[in-house]
C-alpha cells in the first residue's frame, strides 16, 4: 500500500510524463507563492520586534538616534541639493517649451511647483536615498551579522534590534521629510532661476504662477509621502542586513536585494498615497 510519505519521497523521474509536465508548470508557482508568504511573514515578525524594542528600550536606541540622523540626513544634503537643482531646472525648461502658443506664461511656474512639491521632490529623494542610505544600512548590518557582532551584543544582554535597527528607522522617518523640504526649496529656486535666465519668463510670471491655486496641503502631501518612504527604506534595508547570508557574497546579495526592494516599495507607496490623498488636492 502506498502512503503519502512514499509519494513525497519519490523522485520526479518516477512519475509519468503527464504528471511531470503538470509538476513542471505548477512547482515554480508554488515555490514563488510560498516564498512570498514566507518573506511577508518574516518581515512582519521583524516589525513586531522593532515595535517591542521601540516601546521597551528607549535607553538603548535614543543615544544612537542623533548620530544616525546626521548620517542619514545631514550627510545626504549635498546629494539632495544636486538632484533637486537639476530636476527643477529640467522641469522648468520642458514645461516652457511644451506649452502651446497663447497660453499664459504663468502656467510654467505653476506646473513646475506642482510637479516638484507633489511628486518629484519626495519621490526622487526617496529613490536616491534608497541607493545611498539603504545600501549603507544593509552593508553595515550585514557585515556585523557575518562577523558575529550581532551575536556578541546578545551575549552582552543588549537588544540588537533596539541598538542597531530602531535608531536607523527613526532617523530615516524624521530626516527624509526634512530632506524633502530642502529638495522643494532647491527645486523651486532652480526652476525660477532657469525660467528667468534661459527662457522669456519675467519675475512677475514666476510670482503669479507660484501663488496660483496654492494650498498648504500640497506641501503636507509631499511630506506624508516622505514619511512613509523613510520608514519603508530603513525598515527593509535593516531587515536585509540583519538577516544577511554568510560571507562577502551574502552581504553583497543582501545589499543588492535591499536596494531593489526599497525602490519597488517606494514606487508602490507613491501610487498608494496618490490614490488615497490626491482627491484632497482638488480645488
Amino acid at each position: 500500500m502506498t502512503t503519502p510519505g512514499d509519494v513525497l519521497r519519490r523522485t520526479t523521474g518516477s512519475f509519468s510524463v503527464p504528471v511531470r509536465a503538470t509538476m513542471a508548470v505548477f512547482r515554480p508557482a508554488s515555490n514563488l507563492s510560498t516564498g512570498l508568504f514566507r518573506g511577508v511573514g518574516t518581515r512582519l515578525y521583524f516589525g513586531m520586534d522593532c515595535w517591542r524594542a521601540l516601546v521597551r528600550e528607549p535607553a538603548t536606541y535614543l543615544p544612537e538616534l542623533v548620530r544616525h540622523m546626521k548620517t542619514i540626513g545631514v550627510d545626504s544634503v549635498p546629494l539632495t541639493i544636486a538632484v533637486a537643482a537639476f530636476i527643477g531646472s529640467v522641469i522648468a525648461l520642458q514645461t516652457r517649451y511644451q506649452i502651446f502658443p497663447g497660453i499664459q506664461l504663468s502656467v510654467v511656474p505653476f506646473i513646475s511647483r506642482q510637479m516638484i512639491t507633489l511628486e518629484m521632490a519626495p519621490l526622487l529623494t526617496g529613490l536616491v536615498l534608497t541607493g545611498r542610505v539603504g545600501a549603507k544600512m544593509t552593508a553595515e548590518l550585514g557585515t556585523m551579522r557575518v562577523t558575529e557582532q550581532i551575536d556578541a551584543l546578545e551575549t552582552l544582554a543588549y537588544d540588537p534590534v533596539a541598538f542597531l535597527v530602531v535608531p536607523r528607522v527613526l532617523a530615516a522617518v524624521v530626516m527624509l521629510p526634512v530632506l524633502t523640504i530642502v529638495a522643494n526649496a532647491v527645486g523651486l529656486l532652480s526652476a525660477t532661476f532657469t525660467s528667468i535666465v534661459a527662457t522669456d519668463l519675467k519675475m512677475w510670471h514666476i510670482t503669479e504662477g507660484m501663488r496660483l491655486a496654492f494650498d498648504s496641503f500640497q506641501i503636507t502631501y509631499g511630506l506624508i509621502k516622505a514619511f512613509f518612504f523613510g520608514g519603508a527604506i530603513s525598515f527593509l534595508s535593516s531587515y536585509e542586513g540583519y538577516h544577511a547570508g554568510a560571507g562577502a557574497e551574502g552581504v553583497g546579495s543582501s545589499t543588492a536585494k535591499a536596494v531593489v526592494i526599497g525602490c519597488v516599495a517606494v514606487l508602490i507607496l507613491d501610487s498608494l498615497t496618490a490614490t488615497l490623498l490626491a482627491p484632497f488636492l482638488q480645488g
